[in-house]
């Protein structure tokens, strides 16, 4: 109920939109009676249709691929209507000037040419037209081509203090799955398969399985069941998995249910789940320490993670690799407490989706928001590495940062 209000307010701040949209596109062409109308029911329909299936979505246990298209409509009909939004607005600026400028004469009495009623500018509306199908391409496109488009990027990852028995060795690193929002399981399926294509020693994934619920990982969890690795498979929780965008953030039986299902689901799928404990991994009678929390994400995030139990028992280990969803947490807690921490592994940015990422330059609009949002960083000795994840939230497809599938290169110098 608590979402109710919000939803309530953004239809109607949408519908309030539609109008302003509606009048423009009907100003700037000439119609003919007959089809002036079957245009406004056209439109109103899909407008109404589109409200009605965002309840639906919300509300109802829909279908997921029917829910994957109402959200893929949704989202592209409002990233057009952002694009022409600022064309209407300096139209209607313009036309305010004008008004006012003739008043200023008339006042005057100053002779003025007489000219026609004012109407929208044929030219900034149309121009409105064209900026919006540049999103509706781009981000059609990405949806067609980008959602399921797994890139393997490769790291070198350097720590000085790497016992000799792990020289070499290969991690592998997946994050962000939210299965919840996938609907190609063919697609997913390959991903899979490229992962374990490259045949890495060991496996971290670093939080977010759903995006809600547990049971929307029900079918998807034989493909990341296959997930596995000779030295094991380690995890996380993300923001996501704990049933909070739910429930709330209050505690209920079925929330606490939810978050057990989960700690199930990890163990059905063999990985060894880490909330706020760590792990000895031995290779040839020397040992390195894997470390894993719970989220902890700064501002709205919840902080569930306990570094301090974490950490217990592994002051006699060389090299620490922790695991943690929010990167936001390496520089809000890890760099100022855990000096002993070398390298931590996150997720959470999904790069948002959108932006540039070539091999010297990369940028995303989440880059205002996370100061580390994608790759590997650096500060002192200790390092972070940022994977974009696997899957997709909200906006069902990625342009220009691609889901990602890392593949790290441990080397002791």
């Amino acid at each position: 109920m608590g979402r109710l209000p919000f939803i309530i307010a953004a239809c109607i701040l949408i519908t309030a939109f539609d109008i302003y949209f509606f009048r423009a596109i009907l100003a700037v062409f000439k119609w003919k009676p007959g089809t002036k109308k079957i245009f406004g029911i056209l439109y109103w329909s899909y407008s109404i249709l589109l409200i009605i299936g965002v309840f639906a979505g919300i509300y109802l246990n829909l279908f997921l691929t029917l829910r994957a298209i109402i959200l893929v409509a949704f989202f592209l009909t409002v990233a057009c209507k952002m694009a022409m939004l600022p064309f209407l607005i300096l139209d209607d600026l313009r036309r305010l000037f004008i008004k006012l400028f003739r008043k200023k004469e008339i006042i005057k009495d100053q002779p003025i040419i007489e000219a026609a009623p004012i109407s929208r500018s044929e030219f900034l509306v149309k121009a409105g037209l064209v900026a919006a199908a540049v999103p509706l391409t781009s981000l059609s496109w990405g949806i067609i081509s980008g959602a399921y488009d797994y890139q393997v990027r490769r790291v070198n990852l350097i720590l000085p203090n790497l016992p000799k028995a792990f020289d070499g060795i290969t991690m592998g690193q997946i994050s962000d799955i939210h299965s919840g929002s996938f609907y190609n399981k063919t697609a997913v399926k390959g991903g899979v398969e490229m992962l374990l294509g490259e045949k890495p020693d060991f496996i971290f994934f670093t939080g977010d399985l759903v995006n809600n619920l547990t049971n929307e990982v029900r079918d998807y969890q034989d493909i990341f069941s296959k997930v596995k690795a000779p030295l094991g498979v380690y995890s996380s929780l993300g923001n996501h998995d704990y049933g909070d965008y739910y429930f709330g953030k209050e505690s209920s039986p079925a929330k606490v249910k939810n978050l057990k299902d989960m700690v199930d689901v990890h163990k059905i799928m063999g990985y060894d789940l880490l909330m706020n404990e760590n792990r000895r991994l031995k290779v040839d009678g020397e040992e390195i320490g894997i470390l894993g929390i719970e989220n902890w994400g700064m501002g709205r995030f919840p902080k569930y993670g306990k570094m301090e139990l974490a950490v217990q028992n592994t002051d006699d280990l060389p090299v620490k690799l922790l695991l943690s969803h929010d990167p936001s947490h390496w520089r809000g807690e890890v760099l100022q407490k855990y000096p002993q921490i070398d390298a931590m592994f996150s997720g959470h940015t999904h790069g948002m989706q959108f932006g540039v990422r070539l091999k010297e330059y990369q940028w995303s609009p989440v880059q205002y928001i996370y100061k580390e949002w994608a790759g590997l960083y650096q500060e002192q000795k200790q390092q972070l590495y940022v994977n974009v994840g696997y899957g997709f939230l909200g906006y069902p497809g990625r342009v220009g940062v691609l889901p990602e599938i890392t593949i790290f290169n441990l080397k002791r110098a």
